[in-house]
Formats: structure tokens, sequence, C-alpha cells
């Protein structure tokens, strides 16, 4: 049986000679999962033929989502926005949502995007709303480390085991309106939505922390990697399988 190919959308263009980066820890815990990384870059076009490719899809974090896409204004925070990954992976997202049979997880910046791509809008800035009880990353960008309430009765709950998790975030914005069809089902103790999901896809979850910083070395968090790979294993391997 062939293994799943997971498409990691990268981030924007950027260094003196310009890159399509991304992580490594997305491409090893994917590997360690099972699946097989195949990072798309965030260029505008050829959407169809990366759907029609990939099994699995995961948003990965980055730069702020432009608030021109959710009625908001810019905040003195913002940082690395980039309106081609913007249009790419806004695009990505609606075309993979309407194939209801692909399994999605979206981390950090791409919850906030999911959010977006379903009519949701963002929490600008934490602080402005929610205050600093709790530190949602360092100010030089770095993760910090803290626990979030996970919903016993949700699809992600029921992925990872637990109904509290310490995990580490680096955001300094969140969701705010619930995009169409989601459903908060995990918080920090200030409030700030720290997951959500949807009843309307195969599997649709979204989390506002890094498991991919813990998911080498902690199982619960590798569990969201090998539910992604696990469900399109099942139902699209047979496919692709080679006699």
């Amino acid at each position: 049986m062939a293994r799943p190919l997971i498409g990691i959308s990268s981030y924007g263009r950027a260094g003196e000679r310009q890159t399509f980066s991304l992580p490594c820890e997305y491409v090893d815990v994917v590997r360690l999962a099972g699946g097989v990384p195949v990072v798309l870059p965030a260029v505008e076009g050829e959407i169809p033929e990366l759907l029609d490719v990939i099994d699995a899809l995961i948003l990965p974090g980055g730069g702020d989502v432009d608030p021109a896409h959710y009625g908001g204004v810019r905040h003195d925070a913002n940082y690395g926005i980039s309106s081609e990954r913007d249009g790419f992976e806004l695009a990505l997202a609606r075309a993979a949502l309407a194939r209801r049979d692909l399994p999605i997880l979206c981390v950090c910046r791409g919850m906030q995007l999911l959010n977006v791509a379903l009519g949701g809008d963002l929490v600008s800035h934490i602080p402005d709303r929610y205050g600093d009880k709790i530190a949602h990353r360092h100010p030089e960008l770095k993760p910090v480390v803290h626990p979030v309430r996970i919903d016993p009765k949700s699809r992600i709950g029921s992925i990872l085991g637990v109904t509290e998790l310490t995990v580490q975030s680096v955001h300094h914005q969140a969701v705010g309106r619930l995009g169409t069809g989601l459903r908060a089902v995990a918080w920090s103790d200030d409030g700030v939505i720290e997951a959500v999901e949807s009843d309307n896809h195969r599997l649709l979850m979204a989390v506002q922390w890094h498991p991919e910083l813990g998911a080498l070395g902690d199982e619960r968090q590798r569990r969201l990697f090998e539910a992604l790979v696990k469900n399109q294993a099942v139902a699209r391997a047979p496919a692709r399988a080679v006699s």
C-alpha cells in the first residue's frame, strides 16, 4: 500500500535570495506519522492539480493574515504579511474545503486562515482584548508554554485522549467570530480559542498551538498528525496501490 502524500503549504517568499521555506518539524513529524510530506510553494495557481495529487493537507504557521481579508485594520504588531501567500492559501483552503473527504489540519496561522476562509474574523492583538494574563508568545517570537483545556466530546479531544494539555504557542492574534460550520473545542485560561473543528468534513481540525514542536517527543501531540495520515491512508491509498 502506497503511503499517503501529505501536502504542506510553504511560507511566503523571503530572504536576500528569495526562498519558499518551511520549518523542518512539519516534515519530520509527517514522516514519523507514516506519511510522505509534499511541500506546496505559496504561489497562486495550480491549486486543482495540487489537490488532485495529495491525500491530506496541512496549513502551517507563519506571519499574519492581512486584515483586509476579514474587514479588519492593520495593527502595529502585524508582521510577516504576504499578499501572495494569503491569496494562495485562501484559495487552497476554500478549494480543499469543497472536497469534504480531504482531511485537513491547520496550525496557528493555518487555523486563523481557515477561520477567515469560512467568513470569520480575527482578534488583531490578543493583549488588546484578553490582557496579558497568559503569554502566547515570547517578545522575540519564540514559543511559550501554557495549558489549554479541551472539550472531551470533541474530535480533537478524542484524538488527543486528554481534557488538558500543555502546549507551545507563538502567536499574538486569535480567532474572533467563528467562520461558518466551525465550533470552538479548546481554550486557554484567558478565554482565547485554542482549537476549532467541523462536522461538515471527514476530518477538519485546527489548533492555535504548535503540535509539531512537541510531536517528535510527545506521543499525544503526534496523534493529530497520525490521525491525518490514518484517515486518508484508509480512504484513498487503494486507488494508488501498485499491483
